[in-house]
């Protein structure tokens, strides 16, 4: 079904500060930053074993990421899996009944295929689905 988790994609609103702890003190590996026009935000990579963290800072205020921040404050955005074949998977999951944010992939950070699934489907967890 699912290959693994892709990454946690955690929404901050100060991404140099992130960096700073999570590299300096922490003692992640940093793997730099990218901004992503589509998405409105800059994400900063850190990878942990096969997963890697993901740090969203909003490039606009009302973008979604800049939307969660206001309304929930910093903290655990999405839960992204790993999947071969994310058409496939997209039409198998709006087949069962779940509720897709997006029904054709789009572009996403690290050169990946993403879609997501809503909230309301996923036991209020945002769920990305990530193809690479």
């Amino acid at each position: 079904m699912f290959d693994k988790i892709d990454h946690i994609g955690v929404a901050v609103s100060d991404l140099e500060k992130t960096i700073k702890f999570y590299r300096d003190q922490i003692g992640l590996d940093f793997k730099g930053t990218e901004v992503v026009e589509e998405q409105k935000v800059k994400v900063a990579f850190f990878p942990v074993g096969e997963s890697k963290m993901e740090f969203l800072e909003p490039t606009e205020q009302g973008s979604p990421v800049g939307k969660f921040i206001e309304k929930k404050g910093e903290g655990v955005h999405h839960l992204a899996f790993r999947v071969d074949n994310l058409e496939a998977k997209l039409e198998q999951l709006k087949a069962q009944g779940i509720e897709l944010i997006d029904e054709k992939p789009r572009y996403g950070a690290g050169g990946a295929r993403i879609a997501f699934l809503h909230p309301r489907s996923t036991g209020g967890i945002l769920v990305e689905l990530c193809e690479r």
